[in-house]
């Protein structure tokens, strides 16, 4: 029997009807496929603490009902990982650690690293249309290979990040919420371990989507009430997809059901506020919004970093985390990987690789003259050049979006724009 799911959209009770065989401890039985008198359970609703509580709902129910949120409440209490247990102020204070190698080496891994990674989330698409079971293990696999990437240079991912497709967007989006969760993360000096689960979290939080119906996902007006109630369903959707996996960490559900939630509890499907919301639940929000406001969609342009960055600013404090929005800001840097800029002689470059320390001197490579005319790339360090061929300060001038000047950056990356840098 299929896993079903019974909401309350006015309680935001879910209950999932799940086959006793899929039973895992720590979820809460709250009903039965019979009447509780007609059992020898004590209690009418309880949580599955041992293997013989599982054992003896097997041997006297063929199903029963999960209430999720009890269960998560459960875990959330009991969650070492809460961010009410770091020390007061340690976001404030967190330095990442030094990136292990420059962005020309890592750039060939990185590459083969975010294409399987990508070809992943899209297989798990297809499977969840034919009714099959996301490989939550696999996909462990893969956020792992991640999360070594981005320790070894974060820029190189985050530049993968930028090739994105309007029609392949749920994909990439989800690829791209794990890149930048764990680029938080590092940011905090996360331990490996827990950017491991940060990352699985991105790349599963959105997978309820995948249940919706596309002309709702992708509907270019404002919803009615009815497909607002449908589109919100999303993460217990994504719920009845993972719950059932052993695979599948807490943290992850947490993040699954979450990421919609907001600090000052005008969120939904739960309504929680800031406390009750898990600290990789309120990263993976972060990210998510991020790449959904910097993304193109079917039926909207995506906004330039500069503007999405404004947007997240002005919601911190209210429904985001600001300390963690200001070091997801210094994460990406002042100007990430893969964005187009335009130089002090007006010549337009692409930007290469962060600079931690000189935040304002990236490396980049030049794509177009001053006269707007395309140029052999050529990678220059802006540590290195301080002065243009007329004795001027040789700075970026500003950000400009890559249609400005027609430049394609999906394009240039099959071009070979990475391996013409990679043997300099």
């Amino acid at each position: 029997m299929k896993n079903k799911i019974k909401s309350n959209l006015s309680t935001h009770v879910h209950l999932i009807e799940m086959n006793v065989n899929q039973l895992q401890l720590g979820m809460y039985v709250s009903k039965l496929d019979r009447p509780w008198l007609e059992t020898n359970f004590p209690f009418q609703g309880f949580a599955l603490t041992s293997p013989t509580d599982i054992e003896e709902v097997q041997r006297q129910c063929d199903y029963v009902y999960i209430d999720v949120e009890k269960q998560l409440q459960l875990k959330f209490s009991d969650n070492n990982t809460s961010s009410t247990t770091y020390p007061k102020n340690w976001i404030e204070n967190s330095t990442p650690p030094p990136k292990k190698t420059s962005f020309i080496e890592e750039i060939s891994d990185a590459e083969s690293v975010y294409h399987d990674t990508s070809d992943l989330v899209k297989s798990f698409m297809e499977d969840v249309t034919i009714g099959k079971a996301i490989n939550v293990e696999i996909a462990k696999k893969a956020v792992s290979k991640c999360v070594h990437s981005i320790l070894n240079s974060p820029d190189a991912l985050m530049w993968l990040t930028q090739l994105k497709s309007r029609d392949e967007y749920t994909s990439q989006h989800s690829m791209n919420v794990c890149v930048f969760s764990i680029a938080l993360g590092r940011q905090l000096n996360l331990p490996e371990p827990e950017l491991k689960n940060i990352g699985l979290c991105g790349m599963m939080h959105d997978m309820g989507k995948l249940k919706i119906p596309l002309e709702i996902l992708n509907k270019p007006g404002r919803f009615d009430a009815a497909e607002l109630a449908i589109m919100q369903s999303h993460p217990t959707l994504g719920l009845q997809l993972l719950v059932s996996d052993k695979a599948t960490p807490h943290c992850v559900l947490n993040a699954v059901y979450g990421h919609h939630e907001r600090m000052d509890g005008k969120g939904y499907p739960r309504g929680l506020f800031a406390n009750e919301i898990h600290l990789y639940t309120r990263i993976v929000t972060i990210a998510d919004m991020y790449d959904a406001i910097s993304s193109d969609r079917v039926y909207k342009k995506g906004k330039t970093h500069l503007e999405s960055i404004h947007i997240l600013t002005e919601m911190s404090g209210t429904q985001l985390d600001s300390s963690l929005v200001r070091k997801f800001i210094e994460s990406l840097g002042i100007y990430p990987p893969g964005n187009i800029v335009e130089m002090s002689t007006g010549e337009v470059a692409v930007i290469i690789e962060t600079n931690q320390t000189r935040r304002l001197r990236p490396k980049i490579t030049l794509l177009l003259s001053n006269r707007k005319r395309i140029v052999k790339p050529r990678l220059i360090d802006l540590t290195k050049i301080d002065r243009d061929s007329k004795g001027n300060d040789y700075v970026i001038k500003r950000m400009v979006r890559a249609e400005e000047h027609n430049i394609n950056i999906k394009q240039l990356y099959k071009m070979g724009i990475l391996k013409n840098i990679k043997t300099r």
